[in-house]
């Protein structure tokens, strides 16, 4: 497919600068190579436009400028998207980054969330009154994403995914309209926002069911990465009988060289499981036991925190402008074939920030129906995610073989799909994988909503009545 470079006239430009709010930033600009930074460093693109909105109207503004124009358009909340789908060449950014406002009812137990906040912000304010949304791990990931996306993380276990938390959403469409959708109005909207990624709209506000949770018992486990083939045969059935309200992603990393880990234990590759428990205290002891008399921990470091220390402790590894290579699969079973895979590749890991994290995605997930939302994998287990990742731009290569092969060794063993969230730009083939029988329905709605594929700068759904 050949694409056409778009040239707005220069009066068209200055009037939609001049209908902006907030900052209209162009190629050439001295803010600029600032502005268009993304993530994931990896990707270099180069829009034309990023519109810096601050309320609503700025977003309806941006997008009626792209459409009249013709102009590509992409959409940036907190900035994490591994693909870098959220810039465009030559195209418009609609960034959010400044409407990021977040409103708490403890009454209701409802979180009211701007589009461009991240989840930090949402924990920050949701703690103060002794709650949680079910999001990530990390707390500089924006909210829009990670929720049109899905969402899972510590509480998915317990409370679901954060599609199964979303109440209402105000969404501007590709015909500049702005709808509110919930489970009483434009249902069909809101059931493709709860996972079909950024496809039907620009989502400005969403609202959220937040959870009693305010001390959670966690942290890792580490054993030496010679036991990795039995760690994951006893975590593959441990956690799936755990209590709800336990959770533990497992990965393969090398400790970091900094507290709080030990220096013995400083750069050595190991196996881990990072924990979450968020039932009663004084249980605690009792979930945790089976966990201290497996195998021989080298490090057992569970213990009570705030909730928003939790999400927030990997943020230091991964800052801004590292990168990164991922793939990923849903995963049904863990077969002892797919373990000695995993063994094999995780010895190889490129560098001290790579790594392979195992979500559970059981629990309160799987209490939902496949056809309820287009998550379609409800009967999966675990989301895999395979990460290079590095600051040196010369690794990019290596990062990007590294994970490629050891997806390729993992994928025959997998349930087909991945978590939107997990994939690079891989195809239509994979999109399609990812949304299974989902995926002719949310074709419907993208035709009705987004006609034209205004918003295809994403995991692409394309329009189809």
């Amino acid at each position: 497919m050949t694409t056409t470079t778009i040239h707005p006239t220069p009066e068209a430009v200055v009037a939609f600068a001049a209908n902006l709010r907030g900052d209209l930033i162009r190629a050439g600009d001295d803010a600029y190579d600032d502005a268009r930074k993304l993530y994931n460093a990896m990707i270099d693109k180069r829009p034309a436009f990023i519109a810096r909105c601050q309320d609503v109207t700025d977003v309806m503004t941006a997008i009626a400028f792209a459409r009249e124009v013709g102009l590509p358009l992409a959409v940036r909340g907190g900035g994490h998207n591994g693909g870098g789908l959220g810039s465009v060449d030559d195209g418009l950014v609609i960034d959010l980054a400044a409407m990021d406002g977040v409103r708490v009812d403890p009454e209701a137990r409802t979180v009211r969330v701007e589009g461009g906040a991240t989840w930090g912000k949402v924990d920050h304010a949701a703690h103060a009154f002794g709650l949680a949304v079910p999001s990530g791990i990390i707390s500089t990931t924006g909210v829009g994403g990670l929720t049109l996306g899905g969402g899972l993380g510590h509480l998915t276990r317990r409370h679901g995914l954060t599609i199964d938390n979303l109440l209402e959403v105000d969404v501007v469409l590709a015909d500049g309209r702005l709808v509110t959708a919930n489970e009483h109005e434009h249902r069909d909207l809101f059931w493709a926002v709860r996972g079909g990624g950024g496809n039907f709209g620009v989502v400005t506000s969403f609202l959220f069911r937040a959870h009693p949770v305010e001390t959670v018992v966690g942290g890792p486990t580490l054993w030496s990465l010679d036991d990795a083939a039995d760690v994951l045969r006893w975590y593959r059935d441990f956690i799936r009988a755990a209590p709800r309200d336990l959770t533990g992603f497992f990965a393969f990393l090398t400790v970091p060289p900094a507290p709080p880990f030990p220096e013995h234990l400083h750069r050595r590759k190991v196996c881990g499981i990072v924990w979450c428990y968020s039932g009663p205290s004084e249980r605690a002891d009792e979930v945790f036991a089976p966990v201290a008399a497996f195998g021989t921990p080298l490090l057992h470091g569970v213990h009570p925190m705030p909730f928003p220390a939790l999400q927030s402790a990997f943020d230091a590894l991964h800052p801004a402008g590292l990168q990164w290579y991922w793939r990923a699969d849903f995963f049904d079973e863990l077969s002892d074939e797919a373990i000695a895979a995993h063994v094999e590749h995780a010895a190889q890991l490129p560098t001290m920030l790579s790594t392979m994290h195992l979500y559970p995605i059981d629990g309160a997930a799987h209490d939902v129906a496949d056809d309820a939302t287009p998550w379609s994998y409800r009967d999966a287990n675990w989301a895999q995610v395979i990460v290079g990742i590095d600051p040196d731009p010369a690794m990019a290569e290596p990062l990007a073989d590294w994970a490629k092969a050891y997806w390729a060794a993992l994928h025959p063993h997998s349930s087909g799909g991945a978590y939107v969230n997990f994939m690079m730009d891989e195809g239509q083939e994979r999109v399609r994988a990812t949304y299974r029988d989902n995926y002719p329905r949310l074709a419907r709605i993208k035709a009705t909503y987004d006609p034209e594929n205004l918003f295809r700068v994403n995991q692409n759904i394309e329009p189809k009545n």
